[in-house]
């Protein structure tokens, strides 16, 4: 009789077959009423394989996979769907309603939360007093700031999540704003056990942290000696079939002379000279370069690796936080020209850090100790698969640290209430909301679905509108002829309105500036069209207001998607 380890997989850094892991997740899954549609196989070139999953009922719950089989790759997404349940992280961005922020808890069973204080500093039981001067160093963050976006429920106050730090044991707690502004997707994983859960995410802190080192410095890497490659066969022929596809590519040790688990494949482009720098992290070598290969055409056909930028050599470029922060997203961002060098700042270390996940695990925390930071890991075992989510502040934040204070999500906690309610408002509420508006300092092309925490289809109203059309709507709604003014004048030079709409805006410009418009009608009519003509009219005048803009609802009931989107939040506490 065959024993199971003989017809089932196995890959280096995973602690039970792929077969087994992934009955154990769709199982999970299946359980907690997650179905998963596989809707996107590639396979572009021989042993690098990418899925993209999604729920059936709420397709906004979506997950990517990469590996060098099949196998590795399905494993792989339900793994990431699975970390994503259990961080809540599908739900980072969006406001989960009244009813839900009066909930007995909002995020989980062991969350505290700190009432507001009078004067705006922050509670002395939040994070520890280190953490509190990293994130606020001259105490000018107001902490009614740090209420989340997602319960927004100023009047209760600051939500905050129990994290460990490694090094002593010790307890603090994270405002779940703090983590969902700075950190996002950084240092989240889901895994068959927990040591390979927290090497995964330990690994992926640092090939993002050294990543950054490498671009923001312009740093030129050594290349693998093609012996070295040659002991990986698999990886081999991966890079060759590229090559074979007419692709530039070079492979590099990122380990920064033997000190760091990460590894880099680049793609250059011969016909339109894009540069792709992929990373891959792991203590063992040959995980990381499978990373930075398999990371490198997850969710990509060979015919969409055109369209990366040129390598630049503008280097304020290349270290500005927009860069770095493209490179974080789908890692399409710019790369220096020294980079692409024959001489490297660094000689080729044959590195192997570990050999088990325990060893792993133990060499990644003495490393990232040994940089001077702390660990601090919280563990989410709710959706029945070890989850966990790892901070190290001041080494795995992917937005600075001032956007605390500057680029905060909960700008509009304050202006929810009237938002969701704003074709019902009266002019006096009007009134207020517009000079919110324009004391907010909030740039007039920010669109309201990201600042209210909604989710709504594209093409919709709601997903359109900006904050400059929304003071002018406002403006209109209480015939405040300066403000419309001012308004009209914004869209005319913001080319990304709808045209139907824009094209009102335009027709009630002219309205303003005619004395007499009986005496135009004709031409009126004519340039802008009978139907645009009564819009500009009745808005003008205050027979319809807001353009038709739904009412949302305390609970964003306005709004399909968003209910899909809640209703499968209420299926984590089933």
């Amino acid at each position: 009789m065959h024993s199971a380890a003989q017809t089932e997989s196995f890959i280096p850094g995973k602690d039970a077959s792929l077969e087994s892991s992934i009955r154990t997740l769709t199982d999970k899954l299946a359980a907690r009423g997650f179905q998963m549609d596989e809707t996107l196989w590639l396979n572009p070139v021989e042993g690098i394989w990418s899925v993209h999953v999604r729920d059936r009922e709420c397709p906004m719950l979506f997950a990517n996979g990469k590996g060098a089989t099949e196998l590795a790759a399905r494993a792989s997404a339900l793994g990431e769907f699975s970390e994503r349940l259990g961080t809540h992280y599908f739900w980072t961005h969006f406001h989960l309603g009244e009813t839900r922020a009066e909930r007995a808890f909002v995020h989980y069973p062991q969350e505290r939360w700190f009432a507001p204080t009078a004067d705006g500093s922050w509670p002395a039981e939040l994070l520890n007093p280190e953490l509190q001067a990293f994130y606020n160093p001259d105490e000018e963050i107001d902490c009614e700031v740090l209420v989340d976006l997602n319960s927004g429920n100023v009047e209760r106050g600051i939500c905050a999540l129990p994290y460990t730090r490694l090094r002593d044991q010790q307890l603090s707690y994270f405002p779940v704003n703090i983590i969902g502004n700075l950190y996002v997707s950084n240092g989240m994983s889901a895994g068959n056990t927990l040591m390979e859960a927290r090497s995964q995410a330990l690994s992926e802190i640092l090939e993002r942290h050294i990543k950054y080192r490498i671009i923001s410095e312009g740093l030129c890497l050594p290349e693998v000696p093609d012996a070295v490659l040659a002991r990986f066969p698999r990886i081999a022929a991966g890079v060759e079939a590229l090559r074979a596809a007419g692709f530039g590519i070079l492979v590099k040790d990122a380990s920064l002379g033997g000190c760091y688990p990460v590894m880099n494949v680049t793609l250059l482009h011969p016909e339109d000279q894009g540069c792709f720098a992929s990373f891959g992290a792991h203590p063992r070598f040959e995980i990381a370069l499978e990373r930075a290969l398999t990371e490198l055409l997850q969710g990509r056909a060979l015919s969409s690796l055109a369209g990366f930028p040129e390598p630049g050599f503008d280097m304020d470029e290349i270290t500005a936080v927009a860069n770095l922060e493209i490179h974080f997203v789908d890692s399409s961002g710019v790369v220096s020209w020294n980079f692409l060098g024959d001489q490297p700042d660094y000689d080729f270390v044959d590195w192997n850090f570990s050999t088990t996940t325990e060893q792993d695990y133990a060499w990644l925390c003495e490393c990232i100790h040994a940089e001077g930071k702390d660990i601090y890991v919280a563990d989410f075992a709710e959706q029945g698969v070890y989850t966990c989510r790892i901070l190290v502040p001041g080494m795995s934040e992917i937005y600075p640290v001032e956007d605390l204070e500057w680029e905060n999500n909960s700008v509009g906690n304050d202006i929810r209430p009237a938002m969701v309610d704003l074709p019902n408002l009266d002019d006096d509420e009007c009134a207020e909301l517009l000079a919110d508006l324009q004391t907010l300092n909030l740039g007039d092309e920010r669109p309201l679905w990201e600042i209210l925490g909604l989710a709504v289809p594209l093409g919709t109203a709601w997903k359109e509108l900006r904050i400059g059309e929304l003071k002018t709507l406002l403006a209109l709604a209480i015939g405040d002829q300066d403000a419309i003014r001012e308004g009209c004048d914004w869209i005319h030079h913001y080319k990304q309105l709808n045209p139907a709409r824009r094209l009102v805006y335009r027709c009630i410009e002219s309205l303003l500036n005619l004395d007499d418009r009986e005496n135009y009608r004709r031409a009126l009519a004519s340039l802008y069209g009978a139907g645009t003509l009564r819009q500009a009219e009745a808005l003008l005048d205050r027979s319809e207001r807001f353009f038709g803009l739904c009412t949302l609802g305390r609970d964003m009931e306005g709004s399909e998607m968003h209910q899909n989107l809640l209703l499968a939040y209420d299926k984590l506490f089933a």
